[in-house]
C-alpha cells in the first residue's frame, strides 16, 4: 500500500487536500492522472447503468436540501456512529472498530487499542455524521441544514418529478453520481474512507413482490460490471448481511467487498430498502408545515396508517389498475472506493530485463492515458510525423507526446501510468509508413501501418 500511495503522488493521481498548510485529514485532490482515472470509472458505471439500458434514467440533485429531507429519513435519528476518546493518548475511536460485537453485545472496551499507550477510554457516545450549515445570513435552528450524507434521498424526493416528466414506467431505476459528506470520527486507509467523496448510486422501483427477484438480478450486474472492468474476481466477494444485521430500512442487503491491501473493504452495496423512504418522505411531507424550526431532534413526524399506498409518492400501474408505493433495489457504490480498488488490483512489479518494472494493468477503458506517441529521435523528420500521429489520436482520446529521454526508460513511464499503447516513430516509418505498436502488459512490439493506429486503439478500447 506504501508503495501505491507514493505511486499516486509521484505521478498525479491523488493529493492530500491543503497538503501546503499541513493537509486536511479524510479529503483527497484528484492531480491530471487521477482525475482522469476517476471519470473513467464513473463514465463506465453510468454507461452500464443508464446509457446501456432502457429503464434507468439520470438525475442531480442539489447537495443542499429542505431539512426535512432528513428528519423524514431518519438520518437525524439513527445516522451516528459510537465515539470514544482515550484519556491518555487523546485518540479518538469508532467503538465497532474496536469491538466489533457492540452493537450485539453493548459492551466498551476499557483499555486503548493502541500496545504504547493502554490508557483508560471514556463511555461510549453517539456521534452523528453529517456536516451541519446555515441557509442563510441568519444563523438559528430555523435555517440549519445538512450538507447530504448521501445522494439517495435526493432521488426519492425526485420520485414524482421524474415520473410526470418521463413516460417511464415501474419496474424503473434513476441513477445519479455525486459529492456526498460525512464527519466520519476516524478516517483511514488512504482515500477509503474520506470526510468528502463521491457516490455513485441507483435506486430501482419495482412492484411490490417483485423485489426478491429484483434484489437478486442487481446483485449479479453488479458483479458482471466488475468482472468486465477486469477486477480479479479472487479478491472480490459478495457478503450477505444476517438478517439480525441488517439496517433499519432495509429486507436484504449484500455487500460488495474487495480484499485491499489493508484488508477486506467495502466497495459499495446492493440493498433491498422495501418502500421505506418513499413512505417515510410521504408521512414528511404531512408534516412539514408543523415544523417551524425547532430543534429537529425533538421534532416529531405526524404518523399514517400503516396500511396507506395513496398519497403523492405513490404510483398508479395502468395495468393492473391500483395505486401502490413502490419498493426500492438500491445499488450504491463508492467512486473513490472503486477508483482505489482499481488501483491496487492494477498495480503490478515484474522483472523486466534485470531490473524491477512498475506498472498499472489498468483495463484500457480505466486508463487515464490511452495512449504514448513516441519520436525514436529528435531528427529526420519523425517529430513532425509523430506530432501528425499525435494529433489525430487527441481529437479522440486523452494521450501524450513524450520526445524526451531514452526511449525504453519513456516506456517504463507510460507503464507507470497505465498506459496502455506506446506508438514509436523510427526510420523505417519514414520509408514504409509502419511503426512499432508496444503493448503494456506482454511489452510485445508490432509493426503496424501509420494509419491503422486510430483504428487499432479504437478497436482495444470499445472492442
Amino acid at each position: 500500500m506504501e508503495k501505491l500511495v507514493a505511486l499516486t503522488k509521484r505521478r498525479g493521481f491523488i493529493f492530500q487536500s491543503s497538503e501546503l498548510y499541513g493537509g486536511v485529514n479524510g479529503a483527497w485532490d484528484y492531480g491530471p492522472l487521477g482525475v482522469e482515472l476517476k471519470r473513467n470509472v464513473k463514465d463506465a458505471w453510468w454507461k452500464a447503468m443508464v446509457r446501456d439500458r432502457e429503464d434507468v434514467v439520470g438525475l442531480d440533485s442539489a447537495i443542499l436540501m429542505h431539512p426535512m429531507v432528513w428528519r423524514a429519513s431518519g438520518h437525524v435519528a439513527n445516522f451516528a456512529d459510537p465515539m470514544i476518546d482515550c484519556k491518555k493518548c487523546k485518540k479518538r475511536y469508532r467503538v465497532d472498530e474496536i469491538q466489533p460485537d457492540y452493537e450485539e453485545t453493548g459492551i466498551v472496551p476499557t483499555q486503548c487499542p493502541d500496545p504504547k499507550c493502554k490508557g483508560e477510554l471514556t463511555p461510549a457516545r453517539k456521534f452523528n455524521l453529517m456536516f451541519e450549515t446555515v441557509l442563510g445570513p441568519v444563523a438559528d435552528s430555523a435555517n440549519k441544514t445538512f450538507l447530504r450524507p448521501e445522494t439517495a434521498q435526493g432521488i426519492f424526493a425526485n420520485f414524482i418529478n421524474v415520473t410526470n416528466s418521463t413516460r417511464i414506467k415501474v419496474p424503473f431505476g434513476i441513477a445519479q453520481v455525486g459529492k456526498s459528506f460525512r464527519n466520519e470520527i476516524n478516517p483511514r486507509n488512504f482515500t477509503f474512507r474520506s470526510r468528502e467523496f463521491e457516490q455513485m448510486e441507483m435506486e430501482f422501483f419495482c412492484k411490490p413482490g417483485s423485489d426478491d427477484q429484483w434484489f437478486e438480478y442487481w446483485v449479479e450486474e453488479r458483479k458482471k460490471w466488475y468482472a468486465s472492468l477486469g477486477i480479479k474476481m479472487e479478491k472480490l466477494r459478495f457478503r450477505a448481511h444476517d438478517k439480525e444485521k441488517l439496517s433499519h430500512y432495509s429486507k436484504a442487503t449484500t455487500d460488495v467487498e474487495y480484499q485491499f491491501p489493508f484488508g477486506w473493504g467495502e466497495l459499495e452495496g446492493i440493498a433491498n430498502r422495501t418502500d421505506f423512504d418513499l413512505r417515510a418522505h410521504q408521512i414528511g411531507m404531512r408534516s412539514v408545515g408543523r415544523w417551524k424550526g425547532e430543534e429537529l431532534q425533538d421534532f416529531q413526524l405526524v404518523d399514517e396508517d400503516p396500511e396507506f399506498a395513496g398519497g403523492k409518492l405513490s404510483y398508479f400501474d395502468e395495468e393492473e389498475k391500483r395505486r401502490y408505493i413502490p419498493y426500492v433495489i438500491e445499488p450504491a457504490a463508492g467512486a473513490d472506493r472503486a477508483t482505489l480498488a482499481f488501483l491496487c488490483d492494477a498495480y503490478d512489479e515484474d522483472d523486466a530485463g534485470g531490473e524491477v518494472r512498475v506498472v498499472l494493468r489498468l483495463h484500457p477503458r480505466l486508463a487515464p492515458v490511452k495512449a504514448a506517441i513516441l519520436p525514436l529521435v529528435k531528427k529526420e523528420g519523425m517529430p513532425e510525423r509523430a506530432r501528425k500521429l499525435y494529433d489525430a489520436l487527441k481529437k479522440r482520446w486523452p494521450v501524450v507526446y513524450d520526445e524526451s529521454a531514452a526511449v525504453g526508460r519513456r516506456y517504463r513511464r507510460q507503464d507507470e501510468i497505465g498506459t496502455p499503447f506506446c506508438f514509436t516513430i523510427d526510420g523505417d516509418t519514414m520509408k514504409d509508413g509502419t511503426v512499432t505498436m508496444r503493448e503494456r502488459d506482454s511489452m510485445k512490439q508490432e509493426r503496424v501501418s501509420e494509419d491503422a493506429v486510430v483504428r487499432l486503439v479504437e478497436e482495444r478500447l470499445e472492442g
